[in-house]
């Protein structure tokens, strides 16, 4: 894949979220936005700093876009093959994707292939195209990444989990009957990929012996809860696995997913190792029956950060409706930071915040500057009541928060839009400032 921070959406093969880069420190900002027509989700870089995304649009076929970073607009797009659905929260078909050390895009299709494009100068090219429609029937790609040896694996919203060898066009795959998957997949040094199902978390190794196939090396079930909480994908886990330290540490290193427990959700650590999924510990968050996540937790340190996405749903034509004048959604408040002592196996609050609303975005840490960056939505009377900036822009504003990472304060918050009709972009900021770049705000 391409360097750490730039190859997918979770920044890395072990999802962390976390990045050596530093990030705005709050001084100098400039905000530069532009309407892509759809939801951006992944976002990587080529090796010139151009931003690489899938762009997709309720209705419309998904656009590979290659973006210029300072002032947003399109270098070349390349549209591909079959239609969104109507969800404008729709993951599959191009939601994740990743971008590798040649900077190609490898992208799944809508209609169930996985299609590797170049980056050439300014074009974007197709380089190959594998069908995987003859193993995976109708079901919709969600997520594709490499392993260590090369091989690409795949799963399906209906839960097959597969292998891709790119120099053969060999496919194998391993269905998990009765479950479905709706997160993307991480990957570490030993071979171990990790996949969560709406029923359990896997890790799968590929057995080249079992005529090359991926076969399961344990499976850990959960508490799933019994119902689909507003703001998740569906009636489980809502995360992405988060690898946390070295395959070569103790327990192979650890894997960690939140769950969908009542009345709490919890965020739960295992060792990762092919030993089997050993328990570290658990964490309950957020208020009883008030809690979701459907994002991937962020590793700093050892320990993990997680956010609440609890009531964020969205509505058709919700662009539209925020373009004339009306408020998305109000979502649960709460951000929280989970120690764990790995030597005593357990888990603890080393801080949580009830006050930011983070309706539903992979949030990232930068570890240069100790701040954690996410999108927050203020309630119309919190904005009110605090007299923020952009109160006047109401009733839909919307901030790029930093917390700070060891104490959960926050640091500085800065107005990025109010969904208002969107305005001819101004001249590009001066480089001090060109670090804030806002492909989408919800």
């Amino acid at each position: 894949m391409a360097a750490n921070g730039s190859s997918n959406v979770h920044g890395d093969a072990y999802q962390s979220d976390t990045h050596e880069a530093p990030g705005p420190t709050g001084r100098d900002l400039a905000v530069r936005s532009r309407l892509q027509g759809g939801l951006c989700g992944s976002v990587t870089f080529d090796s010139r700093g151009r931003i690489v995304t899938v762009c997709m649009t309720p209705g419309l076929s998904p656009r590979l876009m290659l973006l210029d970073p300072h002032d947003l607009s399109a270098v070349s797009s390349l549209t591909l093959p079959g239609t969104a659905g109507t969800s404008p929260t729709e993951v599959s078909g191009g939601g994740y994707f990743y971008l590798d050390q040649l900077d190609r895009a490898v992208v799944p299709t809508k209609d169930g292939a996985v299609q590797v494009v170049a980056v050439r100068g300014d074009a974007l090219v197709t380089q190959a195209r594998y069908d995987l429609g003859p193993v995976i029937g109708t079901s919709g790609i969600v997520s594709v990444l490499p392993d260590w040896s090369g091989r690409m694996w795949f799963v399906t919203g209906s839960g097959v989990v597969g292998v891709l060898d790119p120099a053969s066009g060999a496919v194998s795959t391993h269905a998990l009957r009765g479950e479905t998957i709706a997160n993307s997949l991480a990957v570490d040094e030993s071979g171990g990929v990790f996949v969560v199902s709406n029923h359990a978390l896997y890790r799968f190794d590929f057995d080249a012996s079992a005529e090359g196939r991926p076969v399961f090396t344990w499976r850990a079930p959960y508490e799933r809860g019994s119902r689909q909480k507003p703001g998740q994908l569906s009636q489980g886990s809502g995360t992405t696995p988060t690898l946390i330290g070295p395959a070569a540490g103790p327990g192979g290193g650890y894997v960690a997913i939140t769950d969908n427990a009542d009345p709490r959700m919890r965020v739960l650590v295992m060792a990762r190792g092919k030993a089997g999924p050993e328990k570290v510990c658990e964490q309950p968050v957020f208020a009883p029956g008030r809690g979701a996540d459907e994002n991937s937790l962020v590793a700093v340190g050892g320990d993990l950060i997680v956010e609440n996405n609890y009531g964020y749903v969205v509505g058709d034509h919700a662009l539209l409706k925020g373009m004339l004048g009306g408020r998305q959604v109000d979502t649960e408040p709460g951000l929280a930071r989970i120690h764990v002592d790995y030597a005593a196996r357990t888990c603890s609050l080393a801080w949580s915040d009830s006050s930011e609303r983070v309706p539903s975005v992979v949030s990232k840490v930068s570890l240069a500057t100790g701040l954690l960056y996410t999108f927050t939505h203020p309630t119309a009377d919190e904005l009110r009541s605090a007299r923020r900036t952009g109160s006047a822009a109401m009733p839909d504003a919307w901030y790029l928060t930093a917390l700070d990472v060891r104490t959960g304060e926050r640091v500085w918050s800065r107005l990025v839009g109010a969904l208002a009709l969107p305005s001819p972009p101004p001249p590009p900021p001066p480089a001090s400032a060109r670090r804030l770049v806002v492909v989408h705000v919800p």
